[in-house]
């Protein structure tokens, strides 16, 4: 095994540990800015819309059933007008409110460290997720200072981890071949199944989630960012 040319990161539980999501608190903060509220829905029952159609759509369901991404400013869009509602805000400004109060973030131990070792490797971010990439980035650049090389939000590229085709955006971008880069993640399905499904080497990060992997064959796993710095010092290049 030699060092990785580029190593990408998945974002949530990985670079960024979120607090439990709490949709209603979100929504409570958009609907401050509500200039018409047609039928004078509440948070809780706005929320409970939202997860039927999330039910409905195939959202966040285990197995995931999604292939593609559903992009938040389209959501949104649908969203509120059909539930007879206007707001002051746009459509960045809608889902950065509700982000930011649905979901707190703090980066994940060890991360800053870690990526402030990785000044002779390269690093990228693809993310499963419904936020637009300017929100992505936004939150990343708030929470991690690290001059990430890229940042792929799915929302922008149709396709979800675990399928191949985004982990091979990212090479083409990158001008690398599988081998040359290794991936990053907390989820068994999407990051690790995702990696290994584009012949990357998966590193599944455990130390936010303690998600469990029974096929650990030619899988990294590692509880804190140390213990893949020190795997990185004893490699050649």
């Amino acid at each position: 095994m030699n060092k990785p040319k580029m190593i990408l990161f998945d974002y949530g539980q990985t670079l960024v540990a979120e607090k439990e999501f709490n949709g209603v608190r979100g929504t409570e903060a958009v609907l401050k800015h509500a200039v018409k509220n047609r039928y004078n829905l509440s948070a809780e029952e706005l929320q409970a819309r939202a997860t039927d159609i999330n039910r409905e759509l195939g959202r966040f369901s285990s197995p995931d059933t999604m292939i593609a991404e559903v992009h938040n400013h389209f959501y949104q869009n649908y969203f509120y007008k059909a539930n007879g509602i206007e707001l002051s805000l746009s459509n960045s400004e809608i889902e950065t409110l509700f982000w930011d109060q649905a979901a707190k973030g703090k980066p994940t131990a060890g991360i800053q460290e870690f990526l402030n070792y990785l000044q002779k490797i390269r690093t990228g971010v693809i993310s499963n997720i419904a936020y637009s990439q300017e929100a992505l980035e936004k939150r990343i650049s708030q929470l991690i200072h690290h001059p990430f090389e890229f940042i792929l939000a799915t929302s922008e590229y149709v396709f979800r981890k675990p399928n191949p085709r985004i982990f091979d955006l990212a090479l083409e971008i990158a001008e690398l071949s599988p081998k040359e880069v290794w991936y990053c993640g907390d989820h068994p399905y999407y990051d690790v199944i995702g990696a290994k499904n584009a012949s990357l080497q998966p590193v599944l990060y455990q130390g936010a989630t303690k998600n469990n992997y029974e096929n650990e064959e030619g899988t990294i796993i590692i509880q804190h960012w140390q213990e893949l710095q020190e795997l990185l010092e004893s490699l050649n290049e």
